[in-house]
C-alpha cells in the first residue's frame, strides 16, 4: 500500500482544525455533529507520547490537530481503526492542552467500525437505567450475540481482560424482552457476573466499568448467576 493511501481527508481536517478554534464554552450541539462527522477521517499526527495509561485506568492513543503547512506524518482514524480494535485502545484528541477536545472509548471505536458512527441513539437495545435483572416470572429468548453485535476482536479483549481479572469461565448471552411486541421487543448482553464472586464490591465495580468502556455506549448489560438461566450462556 502506498504511504499516501494512508493520507486522511484534506476537506476534513480543514473542518476539523476550523472547530478548534471554538472556545469549549461555545461548542454546541452543531459543533459537536461536525466534529464527529469529520474526526475519524482528518489528518492527525501521533502526539509525542503516543500511548499513555489514563487518570480512569484505560489505555489511549493520543492524538493531536495538525497546522497548515506543517510538516507530520498522518494519523487518520480510520485507517487505524483495525489496528486500534485489536490492540484495545481507545483516543484522546489533543492530550496537550489543559482539557482534551475528546476521548473516545474503546467502545466508541468498536461503535464505529460496526456502525459507521461513534455513537448510536437509536437502537434495539434496551434503555440502559431500565433493566439490570431478568423478571422471575419474564418471558425472554436466549441466544448468542451475532458477529455484527459481538464481533471477534471485541470478544477477544473482553475474554483477554477477564482472565486476567481472574474469570477464567465467563461466558455470555444475548437475551430479547417482549419479543412478542415489536414497539416494545429490546435486547441485552449478558453476562455470568456477580458481586459474590468477588472480594468487595469496588473489585465488581471495576469489572463492570471497564466492560462499560469496552462496549459501545448504547448497549446494555448487566450480570446473572449462570445457574438462574438453562442453556443460554456459552464462554466468551
Amino acid at each position: 500500500m502506498k504511504a499516501n493511501e494512508f493520507l486522511g481527508d484534506l476537506e476534513n481536517t480543514v473542518i476539523i482544525n476550523k472547530l478548534m478554534e471554538t472556545p469549549f464554552h461555545e461548542r454546541t450541539e452543531i459543533w459537536r455533529d461536525n466534529f464527529l462527522a469529520s474526526i475519524a477521517t482528518c489528518n492527525l499526527k501521533l502526539a509525542k507520547n503516543e500511548v499513555v495509561m489514563s487518570d480512569d485506568g484505560f489505555p489511549y492513543i493520543q492524538l493531536q490537530t495538525v497546522q497548515t503547512e506543517e510538516k507530520f506524518r498522518s494519523y487518520a482514524i480510520i485507517h487505524q481503526l483495525d489496528t486500534l480494535l485489536n490492540q484495545g485502545f481507545g483516543i484522546v484528541i489533543n492530550p496537550q492542552n489543559d482539557k482534551p477536545d475528546w476521548v473516545f472509548s474503546y467502545g466508541d471505536l468498536v461503535n464505529l467500525k460496526l456502525n459507521g458512527e461513534f455513537y448510536t441513539y437509536k437502537s434495539v437495545f434496551s434503555n440502559i437505567n431500565e433493566y439490570s435483572s431478568i423478571g422471575k416470572d419474564e418471558e425472554i429468548l436466549v441466544g448468542q450475540p451475532s458477529e455484527t453485535i459481538f464481533p471477534s476482536y471485541l470478544r477477544h479483549q473482553i475474554r483477554d481482560f477477564l482472565h486476567y481479572s481472574g474469570l477464567r469461565n465467563a461466558k455470555i448471552m444475548l437475551i430479547a424482552r417482549n419479543y412478542t411486541d415489536e414497539e416494545k421487543a429490546s435486547q441485552d448482553l449478558v453476562f455470568n457476573i456477580m458481586p459474590t464472586q468477588f472480594a468487595t464490591e469496588h473489585e465488581f465495580n471495576t469489572i463492570m466499568n471497564t466492560l462499560q468502556w469496552m462496549l459501545p455506549k448504547h448497549y446494555s448489560f448487566f450480570g446473572v448467576d449462570e445457574l438462574s438461566i438453562e442453556n443460554g450462556f456459552q464462554l466468551i
